[in-house]
């Protein structure tokens, strides 16, 4: 199955609540890579790559878990990475 490369943005409780631990531990268990990183205005960014399944898969289980609640979510497809090795918390 082919990669794909998305820039995703959550808003809703995404800050304060472990979501980009949660993610990059996600990531890691998909094989996905990328990077994640709070927004001043409360958001967060991600650049994820991987198979579009496994990214669902990770989107999916952000959205049930029990201390975030995401209210809305803006993807957008990018050019694939091809250096890009693993998945990082940026500060």
């Amino acid at each position: 199955m082919p990669k794909i490369r998305e820039h995703i943005i959550f808003t809703g409780r995404v800050q304060g609540v472990g979501f980009r631990y949660r993610a990059k531990y996600l990531a890691q268990h998909y094989g996905v890579t990328g990077w994640i990183r709070n927004h001043y205005d409360g958001s967060v960014e991600a650049q994820m790559q991987g198979r579009e399944e496994d990214v669902d898969k990770i989107i999916q289980s952000l959205q049930e878990d029990t201390y975030i609640r995401i209210d809305w979510i803006t993807r957008e497809r990018l050019e694939l990475e091809a250096e890009e090795r693993r998945f990082s918390v940026k500060y």
